[in-house]
């Protein structure tokens, strides 16, 4: 039986899940947090559903052996692929996925048009059409695969021309279309939050996931009793590639420095 204190396991195809991360620790800042960047097998959303789950399984074992008492799943490819296997794996281990704001966004729009910016895996997903016919029935979606983005965002690249045009020319579309709400389908967008406010109109809603999978985590700790209360809280990262590109980025999407160390198993 895992402790209150244990930390809470939260882990990214790369640099994308820093975003959910930090939903987390602004929600439950008492919680100590283990964070892996699958860096040197980047991106999901152009593997094979089993490549990605035999990478899920991997990191959730490396998890459970560093004691962590809950496992996030920050990265929606990451999701569709493996959350289900490992659930039926560990099924008294509290798990959170990820998955596109379908239903906020379709509550949102007035214009009755959606679109969504995800990865291909994510898009051809059948977890992705089921929450389609579930929440999207009266409403238009318009799906927009955009690859490259998570390229550059593990770069650390959230400004550059070529960045620039290549969110422009995913965007452009899906506003003439008549989207007045945009889903921010993988956890590596929402670093672009600023870039895109400049080129979408001020009513165009702009909505991700990552704060109700903060609260999603704080409700599943609760219901288990391991909700962190006192203990002193650390956050610690590994990476699957260069851990200095990783400690580099940190300070842009972390806004801070740490240490990271070498994931291997």
């Amino acid at each position: 039986m895992a402790e209150a204190s244990a930390p809470v396991g939260v882990m990214d195809s790369g640099v994308g899940g820093l975003s959910v991360l930090a939903e987390i620790h602004r929600l439950l800042p008492r919680e100590s947090l283990l964070y892996v960047a699958d860096c040197g097998h980047v991106p999901y959303g152009e593997k094979s559903p089993d490549y990605i789950r035999q990478r899920c399984r991997l990191i959730a074992a490396f998890f459970r052996e560093q004691g962590a008492k809950a496992m996030v799943l920050a990265c929606n490819t990451a999701t569709v692929a493996a959350v289900a296997d490992l659930r039926e794996r560990y099924p008294d281990w509290p798990l959170v996925g990820m998955e596109p704001a379908v239903k906020p966004a379709a509550a949102a729009t007035r214009s009755g048009v959606v679109g969504v910016l995800a990865t291909t895996g994510t898009l051809q997903s059948a977890k992705f059409a089921a929450l389609l016919d579930r929440f999207a029935s009266d409403v238009r979606v318009i799906t927009q695969p955009c690859p490259g983005l998570v390229e550059c965002i593990e770069a650390g690249d959230l400004e550059s021309p070529l960045l620039r045009r290549l969110l422009q020319g995913y965007v452009e579309p899906l506003l003439h279309a008549g989207c007045d709400t945009l889903i921010l389908g993988c956890t590596h967008y929402p670093f672009l939050r600023r870039l895109l406010a400049d080129m979408v109109p001020k009513d165009v809603a702009i909505i991700d996931t990552g704060s109700a999978v903060a609260r999603q985590l704080q409700r599943l700790l609760g219901k288990h009793n391991l909700l962190a209360h006192a203990s002193p809280c650390t956050t610690r990262f590994w990476s699957s590639a260069d851990p200095d590109n990783l400690k580099k980025i940190l300070p842009l999407l972390w806004n801070k420095s740490d240490d990271v160390q070498r994931f291997q198993l």
